[in-house]
C-alpha cells in the first residue's frame, strides 16, 4: 500500500470501498445515524445545442476538488462527511432515454442502500433520470426542487426534441413535485415566461432580483418546509465566475452568493443534488474549481 498518494479519478475526501462495505455490514449507531452520500459522475452532452464538453465535466470537477482543505475556513467545518465517489455512469452517446434508464436504476440502488446520491454532470437533462428515480422511490408530491440555472429549461420542446437539456425543468415539471423554485434565471422564450406566469407551483428570481434584494431571496428559501431537491446549472453564475459552461449568460450569480443559498438549503432536508454544465477542458479552470467547491461546502454542511 502506498501512502501520502490522491486518486484525482475520486472526488477529494471520498472513503475508500472498505468503509462502504463496512457501512453496509454495519449495525453500529454511530454510522446508522450519519447522512451518506453518494457521487455519481454522469459524462453525457448529447443534446448541448452551444458550447459541448460538459461530458467532461465529472473529471475536471474531481480534480479541482484537490485544491480545498480538509478545514473549511469560510464555514468553519471540517470535512468528516460520509461520503463515497462511485465513478461515472457508463453513459450512452448520443441516447438520452437509454442514459436515463442507466441512471435511473443507478440512483435507486443508492436510494435502496439509503444514499443520499450526489450528481456531476454532464449537460442539465441528466436531472431528469435522477429525479424519475426519487419519484419512484419515494413521490415527489412534497418535494420543493430549487432549480439554479441561467434559463427556465421550461420550453416543452426544443426543435423537435422533447428531451433535451433546454426542456429539462418542462419535463421535472410533468413529475409533479410540490413547488420548484428557480433561482438567477435571465434567459427565457415569452413561451417559458407565460407559463411559469399561470403556474402556481413555479417561482422564478431573476438574477437581478436577487442582486437588488438577496435578503430576501434567502427568506424565502429559510421558509421552505419539507424535503428538497437541489439541481444546480453552472451557468448561473456570470461568467466572470463560471466561463466554461454550454450556454453563458451574462450578469449572473456570484460565488458568495452561491455560497450562502447552499448555506441555507443545507439545513434543509435534502434529497439529493445535481451540479450540471461545466464544461472544463483544462486544470485550473475557475469553472471547475467553484462546482468542485459548492460540492465541498454542501458536503462540509453536511457532516
Amino acid at each position: 500500500m502506498l501512502f501520502y498518494t490522491h486518486n484525482p479519478s475520486k472526488f477529494a475526501f471520498s472513503r475508500e470501498k472498505p468503509d462502504f462495505e463496512s457501512y453496509l455490514s454495519s449495525n453500529s449507531e454511530d454510522i446508522a445515524d450519519k447522512k451518506l452520500f453518494g457521487l455519481v459522475g454522469v459524462p453525457f452532452d448529447s443534446t448541448t445545442t452551444y458550447k459541448s464538453g460538459a461530458r467532461y465535466g465529472p473529471s475536471a470537477i474531481r480534480e479541482a476538488s484537490y485544491s480545498f482543505e480538509n478545514y473549511n475556513l469560510s464555514l468553519d467545518k471540517s470535512f468528516n462527511t460520509f461520503f463515497f465517489d462511485f465513478g461515472d455512469l457508463e453513459a450512452v452517446p448520443g441516447n438520452v432515454l437509454k442514459t436515463f434508464e442507466k441512471l435511473q436504476e443507478t440512483v435507486l440502488e443508492l436510494l435502496n442502500n439509503g444514499i443520499i446520491p450526489l450528481t456531476i454532470g454532464g449537460e442539465h437533462s441528466v436531472s431528469l433520470g435522477i429525479l424519475s428515480a426519487l419519484k419512484e422511490y419515494r413521490g415527489l408530491d412534497d418535494v420543493t426542487i430549487v432549480h439554479f440555472d441561467a434559463h427556465m429549461d421550461l420550453i416543452d420542446s426544443y426543435m423537435g426534441e422533447k428531451y433535451s437539456h433546454a426542456t429539462v425543468m418542462r419535463r421535472i415539471f410533468d413529475l409533479k413535485p410540490a413547488k420548484i423554485i428557480q433561482l438567477g434565471v435571465r434567459s427565457a422564450s415569452l413561451e417559458e415566461k407565460k407559463f411559469a406566469d399561470k403556474e402556481p407551483f413555479i417561482e422564478y428570481y431573476t438574477a437581478s432580483k436577487i442582486k437588488n434584494n438577496p435578503d430576501y431571496i434567502f427568506s424565502i428559501l429559510k421558509e421552505i418546509n419539507g424535503p428538497v431537491y437541489i439541481s444546480l446549472d453552472m451557468d448561473v453564475m456570470d461568467p466572470s465566475h463560471a466561463p466554461s459552461v454550454g450556454n453563458p449568460t451574462p450578469c449572473g450569480l456570484d460565488a458568495w452568493e452561491i455560497q450562502k443559498f447552499i448555506e441555507i438549503l443545507s439545513s434543509k432536508n435534502v434529497l439529493g443534488m445535481d451540479l450540471v454544465e461545466v464544461a472544463s477542458v483544462e486544470i485550473g479552470d475557475i469553472t471547475s474549481i467553484n462546482g468542485a467547491k459548492i460540492i465541498y461546502d454542501f458536503l462540509c454542511l453536511n457532516g
